[in-house]
């Protein structure tokens, strides 16, 4: 196998060299660069990671912890997390902790001494004080941490204002008894969109009934369950928020099953825009959420850090959060807007005019 002396010597270049052609520093130029890795590339040398990293004390990889890697919303995150990575040369290493504390301190234990820097998402209170000691050993950026931070970085989206933009959209149509499914206990995320939900009621100083708050959690299957009692409820709701779109989703299979339609007789929306809410029957209303630029800007905030860049901080950023209406609320924006599309002029957008509905159009397929 071809060591560096090998390529040093049959690019007729010194070790030196071809170190800091690797180590890609401003100090070799570009002939030189491209001309030192024909060789190596015909050689079949690549440097020896582990050995580099004990010499500059630094492994070039992040770490990404994540409570699931299922769905569509995970999968968004983690493509944000993946492409900003390798646009600063950084190589990642993704593991689950399945909302579990205990297992998440032991996945991010396995990382140390292989990452530079850790990204992870914190669903509850307690991970995230337990992620906290690591930093000690590299910088952590928090996704979904809440407003206490800490020593880590953290990005979050904003769920409050989400949520709240839904209530009030829902109680504008004129709804009044609507339920909401909401998300695990004690889940951030869960927590402030509950929290966000109930605070378009007081705001509109419309009461709100306690028992239409649903228990969820997150996934289609509850969503599904839950329709059950809403069903029975009395009188029965006529529009549900659910605090995901997979909730949403699994709630609408339900309802169909049992000869409901939507929104006729139950308006039902989301939360998150995954891809699959624009192509729902009827199309999901939601909150958009950018999950890419989530893990996107993680990334961008983690890397100074795990380089020691001069000036470089832990900063809070929250991602905004916006209103997408579609068929599923039954709001006369989606009628307006599919007359706009008829009307000469009228614009289209992913199918449905956007005169009165936010770019609700396919987004960027993941590559």
């Amino acid at each position: 196998m071809a060591t560096i002396r090998d390529v040093a010597r049959e690019a007729g270049v010194s070790i030196a060299t071809v170190s800091r052609v690797y180590n890609q520093t401003s100090l070799v130029s570009e002939p030189t660069v491209l001309h030192v890795r024909a060789v190596a590339a015909r050689m079949d040398y690549w440097p020896n990671g582990a050995a580099r990293s004990l010499i500059t004390n630094r492994t070039n990889a992040l770490g990404v912890l994540l409570p699931d890697l299922y769905g569509e919303f995970f999968s968004e995150v983690i493509r944000g997390i993946d492409l900003a990575a390798r646009r600063e040369k950084y190589q990642v290493l993704v593991s689950s902790s399945h909302s579990d504390t205990e297992a998440l301190v032991a996945a991010v234990r396995s990382m140390r001494g292989r990452i530079d820097g850790l990204v992870a998402m914190a669903p509850d209170a307690h991970s995230a004080a337990a992620i906290r000691g690591f930093t000690r050993n590299f910088p952590v950026v928090l996704l979904e941490p809440g407003l206490e931070v800490g020593e880590c970085g953290a990005i979050s989206l904003d769920n409050y204002s989400g949520a709240l933009e839904m209530g009030r959209h829902l109680l504008g149509l004129g709804h009044r008894g609507i339920a909401t499914i909401r998300g695990p206990l004690g889940n951030v995320d869960a927590e402030e969109r509950l929290r966000g939900f109930l605070a378009a009621f007081e705001e509109a100083e419309v009461p709100f009934n306690e028992s239409l708050v649903i228990q969820g959690d997150f996934t289609e299957s509850s969503g599904f369950l839950c329709a059950e009692l809403l069903l029975k409820h009395r009188p029965r709701p006529t529009a549900v928020f659910a605090a995901n779109d997979c909730m949403a989703i699994g709630l609408i299979s339900a309802l169909r099953d049992a000869g409901l339609r939507v929104p006729q007789d139950l308006a039902v929306t989301g939360f998150d825009d995954i891809a699959i809410a624009h192509y729902m029957s009827p199309p999901l209303t939601t909150v958009r959420v950018d999950a890419y630029e989530l893990g996107d800007r993680a990334v961008r905030q983690l890397v100074p850090l795990a380089r020691g860049t001069k000036g470089a901080q832990c900063t809070h950023e929250i991602v905004p959060t916006s209103l997408v209406v579609r068929a599923s609320c039954g709001s006369n924006q989606v009628r307006s807007a599919e007359a706009a599309r008829r009307r000469p002029g009228g614009r289209v957008m992913g199918g449905e005019a956007s005169a009165d509905i936010p770019d609700a159009g396919p987004r960027e397929m993941p590559s």
